[in-house]
């Protein structure tokens, strides 16, 4: 029994929030092996003095928030007291400190808009790679989906009909406990006789990439070689990647980089639908919001 309550602990935390719990716990131990300090259990002085350097170093507000949280559940997890605790008041006012520094206001990902993402559609090579971003560009925003939902799609999860495919996500973000929900990709109007360098639509987008990968099983996005080999599924993190070089090969600028992201597709989804009329609830529907 202890064993299966142990299993169902650590099974409460995504995989995603173990491993970055884990990177701030590892820069945390870093610092202060290079500063002579232990780090484990580590005075609430040694956190307070990590933080101050995170903050000169240029790090958000949310992000050095975010390894206080990381420090201090390895912390309990070990059986030791939590140095970061709000009654540690060196951390507290060191924090309040930064807090006012930097400010928390947080700036969001700019969304896509269509005509931008007809612009980064355009710029993709005519190949493979091209056709797979291709597919991943325009499923992520007629999905409304994170990139981890992008990478987590598989052929086992296609249902394909007459309106186009719906795409079964086992879990997302806001659904740790693994209900799943579904996707609508509509067919779009656009004949099978329109250029793949003009196409928009997201069902044959998709339909081309599977197609031409030979895909018949498993993850449906996956890594292209340069030899056009057709490789194992891709994270969420490459997803991202790919999208960050396909906007930089359509021109974006550095500036424009920045304001860009995975996140863009999901956020010009929702955008694009409301100005067109979508009703909030329908548009939660499909990119699986928690809230308006």
């Amino acid at each position: 029994v202890a064993n299966a309550a142990e299993k169902f602990a650590r099974a409460a935390r995504s995989n995603a929030t173990k491993r970055a719990y884990a990177s701030d716990f590892r820069d945390f131990s870093n610092w202060c092996d290079a500063n002579r300090l232990r780090c484990l259990p580590a005075e609430s002085l040694t956190v307070a003095l990590y933080i101050t350097a995170l903050a000169e170093r240029g790090r958000k507000v949310a992000t050095i928030s975010r390894r206080l949280i990381s420090i201090g559940s390895v912390h309990r997890k070990e059986g030791h007291d939590n140095p970061c605790d709000k009654s540690q008041k060196v951390v507290r006012e060191t924090m309040q400190g930064i807090r006012r520094t930097l400010g928390t206001h947080q700036r969001g990902k700019s969304a896509m808009t269509l005509e931008l993402l007809r612009k980064v559609l355009a710029s993709l090579d005519p190949n493979l790679r091209g056709l797979r971003d291709r597919a991943i560009l325009l499923t992520g925003f007629a999905g409304g989906m994170r990139r981890s939902e992008l990478a987590s799609i598989r052929t086992e999860n296609l249902w394909r009909h007459d309106h186009g495919i719906t795409i079964f996500l086992p879990s997302s973000k806001t659904d740790q406990e693994g209900k799943g929900r579904e996707v609508d990709l509509i067919r779009g109007s656009q004949s099978n006789r329109t250029p793949i360098s003009k196409l928009t639509c997201p069902v044959r987008s998709l339909e081309l990439w599977l197609s031409a990968a030979e895909i018949k099983s498993g993850s449906v996005f996956r890594h292209v070689t340069v030899a056009s080999v057709v490789c194992g599924g891709l994270s969420g993190h490459s997803i991202g990647s790919i999208i960050k070089c396909a906007f930089r090969r359509a021109g974006f600028k550095a500036a424009e980089l920045e304001r860009f992201s995975a996140h863009s597709l999901r956020a010009g989804f929702a955008t694009e639908a409301y100005r067109n009329g979508a009703k909030e609830l329908d548009i939660l529907r499909q990119t699986g919001h928690s809230s308006i």
